[in-house]
């Protein structure tokens, strides 16, 4: 009986972590022109080690500043898919309330988290060269499949061994 309770609480910790960085990544993207900036200039400050070791960093983060503030400039409806982006991200951390509920019965949210990490991959190798992503900023993207996918993993596990106490009850 404890066994499963501890069980239950460490699926909870794992969910909570994942719901976190849903959360953070959708709420990142809503102040995108003006976390670009602080970014670039970041990189292009003297006190700033990172600029001299990756010109071609603080470059690619110029080139998206400069987007960003024409497209906001002159067609800011453009970063209304971006909303959408930061919307679609809190709607699904709200998904993930299920399995926090009741994991067995809503493990199927945790696999569609699994296969949603796993396209990431594909969507960052081929949409990036189309639009002229650098191939270091798409292994980045690329990144937050890989991590996202390990609480998952864990989580997914977990739920399984809870299933076979429940079974066993």
């Amino acid at each position: 009986m404890e066994g499963r309770k501890a069980l239950r609480r460490r699926i909870r910790i794992w969910l909570v972590v994942f719901i976190i960085g849903l959360v953070l990544s959708g709420l990142t993207a809503f102040p995108l022109t003006t976390e670009i900036r602080w970014a670039d200039e970041l990189l292009r400050s003297d006190a700033s080690p990172l600029a001299g070791h990756l010109p071609g960093l603080a470059e690619w983060i110029g080139r998206v500043r400069e987007g960003l503030e024409a497209t906001d400039a002159k067609y800011p409806f453009l970063l209304y898919g971006t909303d959408w982006l930061a919307f679609a991200h809190l709607v699904i951390a709200v998904a993930f309330y299920g399995p926090f509920r009741d994991p067995v019965r809503n493990i199927w949210v945790v696999d569609f988290g699994i296969i949603a990490c796993a396209g990431i991959i594909p969507l960052a190798l081929v949409c990036g060269p189309i639009r002229g992503i650098p191939f270091y900023w798409q292994l980045l993207d690329m990144s937050f499949g890989v991590f996202g996918v390990i609480p998952l993993l864990v989580v997914r596990r977990m739920i399984k061994r809870l299933e076979a106490y429940e079974l066993a009850a």
